[in-house]
């Protein structure tokens, strides 16, 4: 029998690779950790890994197409590359509304410009124009968060405290598809890292000072519970077995800020010792798992919660009914 072999695609990360492929040697499961090797491709051309897991694909083009090949041939990729090339922040609002998660106040804007040969008056003749900023103020509030529908790592992103600025930072967002955001002024803030859709460490973390804060008792448990079954809510509906999700607390309502992080950042010096532990060794028995699963096995711990009623007029706030995790 052959073993099933773990194709890492990585980018410039030192800490986390080598400790991961390390973790699952260590465990001696008859499973094969490595660097996957890619080249030029042939269609329908078998895939030589059972289960590979992407870090990088969303800067590198050729990754993403290669590993939607990979999926299609039967591979199992962490994280799904169809969904992860369908999902934005907007659509991510919507879905945690719409699965009771509290989310702050969110709308996306039409683009500002667009690529050449775009004509303004043919082109766009489904567009509402002009925009509507006295309904944007009014439905969302200020301060507000102006960021990149499919942004990351903190780029393109502006509080802005009045109409002028909201309007000065859009007028200068290009080609970026924006979405406006209730400001939520935090007590306190966690990032909860999700693996497996099954375990969440739940970390509480300074965006100010973008930096992990060890302490164990920065959340009551009925809060941290609560946090912990909302983040696997969101995990599970998107389908990504590695994330990371944002929690803002405010008046003791956990509002999810940012979910859509499927290559979380885990190196050493960003998570600290004791963090980037938890994640080698949870993804290591995550990645052991699912490489010796039978093909198309069922995963209940996938299940997706059922749908709430949703009021788009307001943020979410019903408690979903997931089993909190421990710590």
């Amino acid at each position: 029998m052959v073993e099933p072999r773990i194709g890492l695609i990585v980018g410039r990360e030192w800490s986390f690779p080598p400790a991961f492929i390390d973790a699952i040697k260590q465990r001696r499961a008859g499973v094969v950790a490595e660097y996957a090797s890619l080249d030029a491709t042939k269609m329908a051309q078998p895939v030589p890994y059972t289960l590979l897991i992407d870090r990088i694909s969303h800067e590198v083009g050729f990754y993403r197409t290669y590993l939607k090949h990979a999926a299609i041939q039967g591979a199992t990729v962490i994280n799904n590359p169809f969904m992860w090339s369908a999902d934005d922040k907007f659509i991510d609002a919507t879905l945690a509304v719409r699965h009771g998660v509290a989310h702050p106040k969110t709308m996306v804007l039409p683009n500002k410009d667009y690529i050449p040969g775009i004509s303004h008056t043919e082109s766009l003749r489904n567009l509402a124009y002009p925009l509507d900023w006295r309904g944007v103020a009014e439905h969302i509030g200020f301060p507000c968060v102006l960021k990149d529908a499919h942004g990351g790592g903190w780029r393109d992103v502006y509080i802005c405290h009045s109409m002028e600025e909201l309007i000065q930072h859009y007028n200068g967002s290009g080609l970026l598809t924006m979405i406006v955001q209730a400001f939520v002024k935090w007590e306190q803030y966690v990032r909860c890292m999700v693996l497996g859709r099954e375990h969440v460490l739940v970390m509480p973390y300074d965006p100010r000072e973008r930096k992990y804060i060890t302490d164990e008792g920065y959340l009551p448990k009925a809060l941290h519970d609560r946090i912990a079954a909302d983040a696997l809510t969101l995990c599970r509906v998107l389908g990504y077995d590695m994330n990371t999700v944002e929690f803002a607390v405010q008046d003791g309502i956990p509002y999810a800020i940012d979910f859509m992080n499927p290559a979380p950042d885990m190196d050493i010096n960003s998570l600290t010792p004791s963090y980037f532990e938890w994640v080698v060794e949870h993804m290591a028995d995550m990645a052991i798992r699912l490489a010796t699963l039978p093909h198309n096995a069922v995963r209940p711990e996938t299940a997706i919660p059922p749908l709430v009623q949703a009021d788009a007029s307001a943020a979410a706030t019903v408690v979903p009914l997931v089993a909190p995790a421990s710590k």
